[in-house]
């Protein structure tokens, strides 16, 4: 289970759904329902594409499946992970309106 965390502006619901403008559930819980796309010790990596007609966007999903983010700032306790840290439309600063749609 990866928890996807209320947060603050540097991780979870808090930090991408303003910054980088995903506000559906949907969108983060079908990236995490595929395979790690990328493993790198406790950071994982997710990536889906979304499509609104001809228009497609990657859906990059990033996790900290460990109990300290790697900076060492944030401990989820003993026996639970950080999850998810971010989420964002690739090559891109803010998802397009229609990936909340």
């Amino acid at each position: 289970m990866i928890p996807t965390r209320y947060g603050n502006a540097d991780l979870g619901w808090k930090h991408f759904s303003g910054k980088h403008n995903i506000k559906k559930c949907r969108v983060v819980d079908a990236a995490l329902a595929g395979r790690v796309d990328k493993k790198n010790g406790g950071r994982l990596e997710y990536y889906r594409v979304a499509r609104n007609q001809t228009k497609l966007v990657e859906i990059v999903v990033i996790v900290q499946y460990a109990r300290r983010t790697a900076d060492g700032e944030y401990d989820a306790g003993r026996g639970k992970n950080i999850g998810v840290i971010t989420a964002y439309c690739k090559g891109m600063n803010r998802c397009p309106d229609w990936i909340n749609e």
